[in-house]
């Protein structure tokens, strides 16, 4: 049975062994996740049920749980459950453990399997106490992260960064009995067609399902607020709650010396109407030295982009200020086309249906209006990246962009890995390419290495998040609305816009340059971040790891810095840099933790 132990500072459950293997459970959430007991079941539940007015039990999640299987059964219960949840059920009389995790990820949930132990927690670092779990880096991972995209790190939804470690899928269950494991999905996203009623239509069904995602989400938070930027995303998740709560509230926004992706006036056009107290964190050179390190310390693993410094400092902010939840609109952009890179998507979409016509018309609103000195917009630009991006010959197939997961490939030695031979796993679940790939983006892409930093950073300071966007019921109708309703001339969110007239404030709601949510870190990395570089690449530990040829890497600090220094326009090396710096911080970090004392078993087998 689930006995607290807890020989560590975050705290360890054993539970019954399980032939020769002992099943231990760890948790590391803001908070202790609820436990019940109910016949023969332990239920440990981290996370919220936020339809619990659809369930007769009382008491704790936990128990609502307990209670469900016992009427229904497991799969039944999950697929009832609206909510971000890890949970973990032992039923004592077939000796079986299951694992679940939610439709997409938003609670973490981390296993590893030795020849005498099966181990389970909330967080990798737990997973070290057990003796036969090394903090062996997994190669391919280190390989990716230093010479690829950060789109490539989670295409396989069951690796992690570590070798011995696995991480259970979104939307999948996991059953260990008679020393045997199985992970299958309990929830999928499957192709249903079109809808087929007309805009309006749609946009108020849209509009009902969001306020009421928000509402419900509202109904269990505790002291909330609202991370705010300059899109549509997070302001029509802060409108929707003030329309639900009939009242302004409190918001946390970054702002940055340098301009270039500075939303400051952008986010000013809806404060009037939706903000009672804005607090805005000014970030210019932050001390990567500091920062970065405690950042890998909250995520366990280095951190993909550099906008999650940004998260970082903001909810340390928001956590002084005595907020509990944080509300966001992480999943807008996957959902409604919001990424620049969609349109590609959404011309073949139309070319694949023979409409030459609204292809001509919607690509010359695209160069238009989205024409960028570095990233530029012209019909071939247009027809390279059909090329490049799909294949035309099998309906609805992606293509992974090679030019970009692998413009720093030869900075990796190809003896250490050859990322030359890695192939990106492509679903095809859909005949629409734009369907394909926003799945791509919540299951294998952006999603989930955002959603890890965001349950973790804001962990770390005593912080829930929550994701309206990611609603089941939202995420199952934006996959139906068709590809036409999601662009409209050269405009990205076009349904989103219509659902949120009377709910945005106008300027917000209709406008159509989007500075993206993203951090300023070609200066971070530029003069005196350059020389952070220069020394980690100059050690002697950095040139023995034998990851990078040391003169490419080089190289490219080199050229970032000519590029920003002297303001000429040119694609710069920030995400590659950044990605460098955290992969050689953590690194270290796990070298230190490895030549440290000696653990103990903390998951001793029960008498």
């Amino acid at each position: 049975m689930l006995e607290a132990v807890a020989p560590t500072a975050w705290g360890l459950a054993s539970l019954e062994r399980d032939g020769d293997a002992t099943l231990g459970a760890w948790w590391l959430p803001h908070e202790d996740p609820a436990v019940a007991r109910r016949g023969g079941l332990t239920v440990v539940f981290d996370g919220c049920i936020y339809n619990r007015a659809d369930f007769p039990e009382t008491g704790t999640d936990a128990d609502v749980v307990a209670g469900r299987i016992e009427r229904a059964g497991l799969e039944s219960t999950l697929q009832r459950i609206n909510g971000d949840f890890a949970l973990a059920v032992y039923d004592a009389g077939t000796q079986r453990l299951s694992l679940a995790r939610d439709r997409f990820g938003l609670r973490p949930m981390y296993y590893a399997r030795t020849s005498e132990d099966f181990a389970f927690a909330s967080r990798m670092r737990a997973l070290f106490e057990v003796p036969a779990v090394a903090r062996e880096e997994n190669p391919e991972f280190v390989a990716l992260f230093a010479g690829s995209h950060y789109r490539t790190f989670d295409n396989d939804p069951q690796a992690s960064p570590y070798r011995n470690i696995r991480q259970l899928p979104a939307g999948h269950l996991l059953s260990f009995g008679d020393g045997r494991i199985e992970v299958a999905p309990w929830w999928r996203l499957v192709e249903r067609g079109d809808l087929e009623e007309d805009e309006e239509t749609l946009a108020e069904r849209y509009r009902a399902l969001l306020l009421d995602a928000v509402r419900i989400r509202l109904e269990r938070a505790r002291r909330p607020a609202f991370t705010l930027s300059g899109g549509m995303d997070s302001s029509s998740v802060l409108a929707c709650a003030v329309r639900h709560l009939g009242e302004r509230q409190q918001a946390f926004s970054t702002a940055y010396e340098d301009a270039t992706y500075d939303e400051s006036e952008e986010i000013r056009e809806t404060l009037d109407a939706t903000v009672s107290q804005w607090h805005v964190g000014r970030i210019g050179n932050p001390d990567l030295l500091d920062v970065v390190p405690r950042m890998i310390a909250a995520n366990d693993e280095p951190v993909a982009t550099a906008t999650w410094l940004s998260h970082y400092l903001l909810c340390e902010e928001a956590a002084r200020e005595g907020v509990r939840d944080l509300f966001g609109g992480l999943g807008g952009d996957e959902l409604n086309a919001g990424e620049y890179e969609h349109f590609f998507f959404f011309f073949a979409d139309l070319a694949a249906a023979g409409d030459e016509a609204r292809l001509d018309a919607e690509t010359r609103k695209w160069i238009e209006y989205h024409d960028h000195p570095v990233f530029k917009k012209t019909f071939d630009v247009m027809r390279a990246g059909l090329k490049r991006l799909v294949d035309l010959d099998t309906p609805g197939r992606c293509l992974p962009d090679r030019a970009r997961l692998m413009r720093y490939a030869d900075a990796v030695r190809p003896e250490y890995f050859d990322l030359a031979a890695f192939e990106p796993e492509m679903d095809v679940i859909f005949p629409s390419y734009l369907k394909n790939r926003s799945y791509h983006d919540i299951f294998r892409e952006t999603s989930p290495c955002c959603i890890r930093a965001a349950d973790r950073q804001a962990s770390a300071f005593g912080l829930g998040v929550i994701w309206p966007f990611f609603d089941h019921r939202v995420v199952e109708f934006m996959f139906a609305v068709p590809s036409r309703l999601k662009v409209r001339d050269g405009v990205t969110k076009h349904l989103l816009r219509a659902a949120m007239r009377g709910v945005l404030p106008e300027q917000t709601r209709t406008r159509v340059k989007k500075t993206g949510w993203n951090a300023p870190a070609h200066v971070w990395f530029s003069g005196p971040g350059r020389e952070i570089l220069l020394d980690i690449v100059g050690s002697q530990e950095f040139r023995e790891r034998g990851i990078y040829h040391v003169d490419k890497v080089r190289a490219i600090i080199d050229e970032h810095e000519d590029i920003v220094s002297s303001g000429r326009v040119a694609d710069n090396h920030m995400m590659f840099l950044w990605q460098l710096l955290n992969l050689e911080l953590w690194l270290r970090a796990n070298r230190e933790a490895r030549s440290g004392p000696p653990r103990s078993h903390v998951a001793p087998g029960l008498a």
